[in-house]
């Protein structure tokens, strides 16, 4: 049930250096399934601290953050959570009458994911990838105990940094492992090897971790937890 815009809507907006219709998509699908007063508006800005100071000016009620900004707001904010601390990146930010508490919900939704799939922390991990959502994937398995792991990655530079933080081991070739975890474009709908998977076992991808810190951070704006099949139909519109 759509909600009239009013005085008492409350904003959220992202900021992104190439906005897209996903989050815009997704939040709003819920706010009016939902029956909530809220609108989410997709935003970029080339002032990144006076941005900031407007989220904190205007009441804007929670705020998405992507590159080329998840380092660059952590010293704009009044806490950072540490979900965010974990890997110097925030992705969201709320607002509590004035306070703007930064975390980082890709962090929070693996964490939930180790839980929901019953991985153990004895088990070895094999990653392949080495950008920014494997940096919060590899945090927080590492942080979860699982200390037997491996990056692989293509780009070399990029893996070897990132096994030497998490404490993992990096290889370039193929491995065996307890739990495999995607997280490349390969297999990502709309994308060049959209046809092809990284691995022939079954794996959590990024797709998934995408859409259930989407619903974390719909939780912290709101104060209410989508059902599963809520979050499932979100996602699906928001990729559509």
């Amino acid at each position: 049930m759509r909600v009239p815009l009013s005085r008492d809507t409350r904003i959220c907006i992202s900021l992104s250096g190439r906005p897209s219709n996903t989050g815009t998509r997704f939040h709003n699908y819920l706010y009016d399934l939902l029956g909530l007063n809220f609108v989410y508006k997709a935003c970029t800005t080339t002032d990144i601290v006076a941005a900031i100071g407007g989220v904190r000016a205007l009441g804007i009620r929670g705020c998405s953050v992507s590159m080329p900004f998840k380092q660059d707001v952590l010293a704009l904010v009044d806490e950072v959570e540490p979900s965010a601390a974990a890997i110097t990146a925030v992705n969201t930010i709320v607002n509590e009458d004035g306070r703007l508490i930064a975390s980082n919900t890709d962090y929070l939704a693996v964490q939930r994911l180790i839980v929901e799939h019953g991985l153990r922390p004895e088990q070895s991990v094999l990653m392949y990838g080495s950008g920014g959502m494997a940096a919060a994937v590899g945090a927080a398995l590492r942080d979860a105990g699982f200390t037997s792991g491996t990056v692989l990655a293509r780009n070399a530079e990029t893996g070897q940094a990132l096994a030497e933080r998490l404490g993992y081991d990096y290889t370039a070739r193929e491995r065996g492992a307890d739990v495999i975890v995607n997280v490349t474009p390969i297999g990502m709908a709309g994308g060049a090897e959209s046809g092809d998977i990284p691995f022939g076992d079954a794996v959590i991808a990024g797709a998934e971790v995408i859409a259930l810190q989407a619903a974390e951070q719909f939780e912290r704006y709101t104060g209410v937890r989508p059902t599963a099949e809520q979050i499932a139909a979100a996602s699906a519109l928001s990729r559509a």
